[in-house]
């Protein structure tokens, strides 16, 4: 019987390292084309949409949505280093749509100013974000895993033109 048991967990060992994939890094997500997309939106919305001009190749769009009904535009990015970042923009009510956008964070009472506009910080257990409230009717949140470092490079990158 024990020595079942030990042939059993070899092969179970065996089959642990050697057919499972083991892998320490990010997944390398296809990008994604926005344009179509974004051309929509901007027809649609009625407040200017954002969307990053003259980032970098190394920023991989991984995805792209607009929903007509409430207006909400998004756009995920995978950073250089394999971080998460989303720009999510919308006429919803804004506690709301914060709370959604951001997974949860809450405001703090640091701000920090971008491209000439002030952007409230904010903290949570899953995402952190950058905050532009109140532009044009629409509520822009910049969100993600990255640092704000990374998420300030996004926000500055935001052109609606």
């Amino acid at each position: 019987m024990i020595l079942s048991l030990a042939v059993i967990g070899i092969a179970a060992a065996g089959v642990y390292f050697l057919a499972i994939p083991h892998s320490d890094h990010a997944p390398d997500l296809p990008r994604v084309p926005y344009r179509v997309e974004l051309i929509g939106a901007r027809r649609d919305a009625g407040y200017p949409v954002a969307a990053p001009a003259g980032l970098p190749d190394t920023w991989k769009a991984t995805s792209v949505r607009y929903e007509p009904d409430t207006k909400h535009w998004h756009l995920g990015y995978q950073t250089p280093d394999g971080q998460y970042v989303q720009l999510e923009q919308s006429t919803q009510k804004a506690a709301d749509f914060i709370t959604d956008a951001s997974q949860g964070a809450s405001a703090t009472k640091r701000t920090q100013a971008i491209d000439g506009r002030t952007w409230t910080r904010y903290t949570g257990g899953r995402y952190d974000a950058l905050v532009l409230d109140g532009t044009h009717g629409s509520t822009t949140v910049v969100a993600g895993t990255a640092s704000f470092d990374e998420m300030a490079k996004l926000a500055a990158a935001l052109k609606t033109g």
